[in-house]
């Protein structure tokens, strides 16, 4: 058992609602799978580098291990499934929603190498983080791409693993880099795209109806240091990493 804790540790109720998902026949003194996930949320609360997590912690290359292994397991996915179907009943929704927005966040990489390009319109040269998330502003998927790629390129691909989860009709809100796609959601998926047209004409933020539930996905990010730029090599380590951020937010909404 660690004896120092950290603001982004996992609390005790938090642990024992995800620990089903964590099952092991292994026997220990102390339980290395929360520790595992305590080191991944510190390094992404913080931005450190892996092999400069605090002692306290399990073997930075142990904590890699797992990462690496839940990632390609798939593991994570499944559990914030799991959870964001529980806040969405815990404020009286139903499990899956009708509704869907769809955007893509623009951020610079680092040196690490991997997949990028570069965003003319938004001047940044990297990758995006598109996202369809529920009213909730919780992921139904999650895929990183180049930043150069047009949103209408990768549209189809975010929202086709969700028509392969789900039998409920969904309309989905986009804004105009979408437009085009209508006919094509229709035929392919058998949903509705809505093209949310801005009210105001003035330069700069407005909050558009329904759109803005994605953008406050998007701040929520903003407060995980790691995620402020792309340190991965790998899309599939960055997608895992907004994963994980937003698991820890969804247990937050759990109290």
């Amino acid at each position: 058992m660690r004896k120092k804790r950290y603001s982004s540790d996992l609390t005790d109720s938090q642990w024992e609602t995800i620990k089903p998902y964590f099952t092991t026949e292994r026997r220990r003194r102390h339980d290395l799978r929360r520790d595992i996930l305590d080191a991944i949320l510190y390094l992404l609360k913080t931005g450190c580098q892996w092999r400069m997590l605090p002692g306290e912690f399990a073997p930075w290359q142990t904590v890699y291990y797992y990462f690496r292994r839940w990632r390609e397991e798939g593991r994570l996915q499944c559990l914030l499934g799991a959870l964001r179907r529980t806040v969405r009943r815990e404020v009286g929704r139903e499990g899956e929603p009708s509704t869907l927005i769809i955007d893509c966040q623009s951020v610079s990489t680092s040196r690490a190498g991997g997949i990028a390009s570069y965003d003319a319109y938004k001047s940044v040269n990297g990758r995006k983080r598109h996202l369809a998330v529920d009213t909730e502003g919780l992921p139904w998927n999650v895929l990183v791409h180049a930043a150069g790629d047009h949103e209408s390129q990768w549209a189809l691909q975010v929202l086709k693993p969700i028509r392969c989860r789900t039998e409920r009709d969904k309309t989905i809100f986009a804004d105009s880099a979408y437009r085009g796609l209508e006919e094509e959601v229709e035929n392919k998926l058998e949903w509705t795209l809505d093209i949310v047209e801005r009210e105001d004409e003035e330069p700069g933020f407005s909050v558009a109806p329904k759109r803005w539930i994605v953008e406050r996905t998007f701040s929520w990010l903003g407060g995980w240091r790691r995620l402020n730029r792309d340190y991965e090599r790998n899309t599939d380590s960055s997608e895992t990493m907004v994963r994980t951020a937003l698991l820890r937010i969804a247990l937050n909404r759990l109290g």
